[in-house]
């Protein structure tokens, strides 16, 4: 009666919480306190309304908006670059970086490819010129050209590595590697595993949980229709698509068990073993099926076709199948080009937003493929990214609401680290522009990029916020510092951009002792170990650089030295993101099954560095002695994927791992004799 009386007396409410502002407040971005009408409308004499727009606003509204504010500073980076002396004009007298080496323009040793012929040197200018269209295109767009110098094959090439000829002696080259393995062979008829209604119900909830909470493409409604189908086996009468989909979404449902539940990394028992070798075997066999009846999807031109190729696509990448994968990436992204420039007359509003999710799943998957294969030919899709609608809603695609809502969220989260990370690349190592092997240009950018790094970071959902942890020593299998395993997905996408925004630091050190007869010598002493910037440099911030040394200001010496002191905090910030990107990786659901492959090289990419920096005095005493424990780490794990994946295995990620290994064996012999190399140093 009392909380009657109360709600009587007072102000009428629009409801018991105020969980959206009142139209108005919303509009001006201010505070409103719930009634009807609010303060704000009373005071300024307005109409005080809650319209539909704020009742339907949730936390997809909030990412997106988050997203959105990224775009807008990647732009004001893109105006940045455009309007920047630095970028105009490469004869500045001003470098950021200590003068005592010079400029590292010209220097062809992180230039990737051949060391004799791949000797590049940058254009003058990385702003849109009149006679180069593409320019503008990729500064507008999140472009990640072919022939970037960000590769782990590159990275091979670095001089440094000539004293390991074991390295490039036992190398073969990805692309030759992949076109070698064998096609996968098919069996004349078709034959359906026999399964039962509730098994079918959980590998399409497999499906559900996983692939379609990555990539959300698929509808509830397809999947329903799947279960009639795969429970009747109506494959004959019914519609060739819809079969070809059901088939997929079984497949990779069947993959999904294979790869569910490997976060621990524990040894798993015999006879959880076979039963996931079982999942593999039907998984193949729906596999095998659908690919018979992919011409349909070959032939169609309609969403559901472009969304058959992607799904193979994915199945392809769970194979460890680079080249088929990326065949059936491109054919989707072309139907998707297709669609977008010609909508079709009968297209639904369903058909839409689902070739626009389409499109963003290759956009990423393509990406992440072009970063480790810069050869490969892109289809274009990303020079138009900045033209496609982000995926909105209206598209159910879980019987869940709120895991709808997070997968939406997750799905959102991943496109823009996908762009931040092709911008990445793109200003930085894109070869003939990519400003990594120009001191006088990449402070400002480096600066920049992490600024929107951080950015994106702090827009991410509670479910998927991370903290940046070193793992304590014996918990190399717990995952610490997430809530869930897609955050501790998105951490090793953070880690992995952090080290590339940050690579160009090391690669002027290790170009600057390159030509200098000893090793770079540090005017700081570097002692203890936090989980950050250790010692004196604690106190300098990873994004300092971008402060200038005016020459005309300060004298030479102090110029030298502050601009070193920078460099080694930047160089530390690129070492640890690495070791953390290793020592982080656990058995996440969407690495084993998508993207193993590109795993691997990136590890191997990562020990590489680390090899290159603990050679030279100054940067090795910016490693922890966690490095010790990387490469066993690494090679545990990748093994034991390979195992439950299933065989063949894959010789590219047997290589990577022989690459770790043997990076492993020189980084333990550069620890072991360190303190002898030291006193040789001292007595010469």
């Amino acid at each position: 009666m009392a909380m009657e009386n109360a709600t009587s007396s007072g102000p009428l409410r629009k409801r018991l919480r105020t969980s959206h502002a009142c139209d108005l407040c919303q509009s001006r971005k201010i505070r409103c306190d719930g009634n009807l009408p609010c303060a704000a409308c009373v005071a300024t004499e307005n109409d005080c309304t809650f319209g539909s727009e704020a009742n339907s606003r949730g936390k997809s509204d909030l990412i997106l908006e988050g997203v959105l504010r990224v775009e807008k500073y990647l732009h004001e980076l893109n105006a940045n670059i455009a309007a920047s002396p630095h970028f105009i004009n490469r004869s500045s007298s001003h470098p950021v970086l200590s003068p005592a080496v010079g400029s590292s323009v010209g220097r062809g040793s992180f230039s990737g490819g051949s060391i004799t012929d791949l000797r590049i040197t940058p254009r003058p200018t990385l702003c849109p010129h009149p006679n180069e269209p593409d320019n503008a295109i990729n500064l507008e767009n999140a472009v990640l050209e072919s022939r970037h110098t960000s590769t782990t094959e590159s990275v091979l090439q670095w001089p440094h590595f000539d004293v390991f000829p074991s390295f490039r002696n036992d190398y073969t080259s990805i692309f030759h590697l992949e076109q070698s393995c064998p096609r996968i062979r098919t069996k004349k008829g078709n034959i359906h595993p026999y399964m039962t209604e509730e098994e079918v119900d959980s590998i399409l909830d497999a499906f559900e949980h996983a692939v379609n909470f990555w990539y959300p493409i698929t509808s509830s409604d397809q999947l329903q229709n799947a279960r009639t189908l795969i429970t009747t086996e109506n494959f004959e009468d019914a519609d060739g698509l819809r079969v070809c989909l059901a088939l997929l979404a079984m497949a990779l449902g069947c993959a999904s068990k294979v790869t569910a539940g490997l976060m621990e990394g524990a040894a798993l028992p015999e006879g959880e073993q076979r039963r996931r070798a079982t999942y593999r075997v039907m998984g193949d066999m729906y596999f095998e099926n659908a690919l018979k009846k992919l011409h349909v999807a070959h032939m169609d031109v309609n969403s559901v076709a472009t969304q058959c190729l992607f799904l193979v696509a994915l199945y392809f990448a769970f194979l460890r199948r680079p080249l088929q994968a990326w065949e059936y990436i491109s054919a989707a992204a072309t139907k998707c080009l297709l669609l977008l420039s010609y909508s079709p007359q009968e297209s639904t509003s369903e058909d839409q937003e689902r070739i626009r999710r389409i499109f963003w799943s290759c956009y990423i998957l393509e990406s992440d493929y072009l970063a480790e294969l810069s050869n490969l030919p892109p289809s274009g899709i990303a020079r138009i990214e900045s033209s496609v609608l982000l995926p909105g809603a209206g598209f159910s695609t879980h019987s869940n609401a709120q895991e709808e809502e997070q997968s939406s969220l997750y799905f959102l989260a991943c496109i823009s680290m996908r762009r931040l990370l092709n911008r990445v690349h793109q200003l930085l190592y894109a070869r003939g522009t990519g400003a990594s092997l120009d001191d006088k240009r990449f402070p400002g950018i480096v600066k920049e990029l992490d600024h929107q790094l951080d950015e994106w970071r702090t827009v991410l959902p509670e479910a998927f916020a991370f903290e940046i942890l070193w793992p304590p020593v014996g918990a190399k299998h717990k995952l610490i510092g997430v809530k869930t395993e897609h955050g501790g997905f998105l951490r090793q996408r953070y880690l992995t951009c952090k080290s590339v925004i940050y690579r160009p630091y090391l690669m002027w050190m290790l170009s600057s002792s390159n030509a200098s007869p000893g090793p770079v010598t540090s005017p700081v002493a570097i002692t203890g170990r936090s989980h950050g910037i250790r010692g004196p440099l604690a106190s300098v911030p990873a994004s300092s650089t971008a402060v200038g040394v005016n020459s005309t200001t300060t004298s030479l010496a102090m110029n030298i030295q502050l601009a070193e002191h920078e460099v080694l905090a930047n160089c530390k910030a690129c070492l640890d993101a690495c070791l953390l990107h290793i020592l982080n990786l656990r058995g996440f659901s969407q690495t084993l099954l998508v993207d193993t492959w590109i795993c691997s090289l990136s590890m191997a990419g990562a020990m590489l560095v680390l090899l290159a920096a603990c050679r030279i005095l100054s940067l090795r005493d910016l490693i922890g002695p966690e490095i010790l424990q990387a490469g066993s780490h690494l090679r545990e794990l990748l093994v034991e994927w390979q195992k439950v994946q299933g065989d063949p295995s894959s010789p590219s990620v047997d290589q990577s791992v022989h690459i770790i290994q043997e990076a492993e064996r020189f980084i333990r012999q550069v620890y072991e004799g360190g303190k002898g190399e030291e006193e040789d140093r001292i007595k010469e």
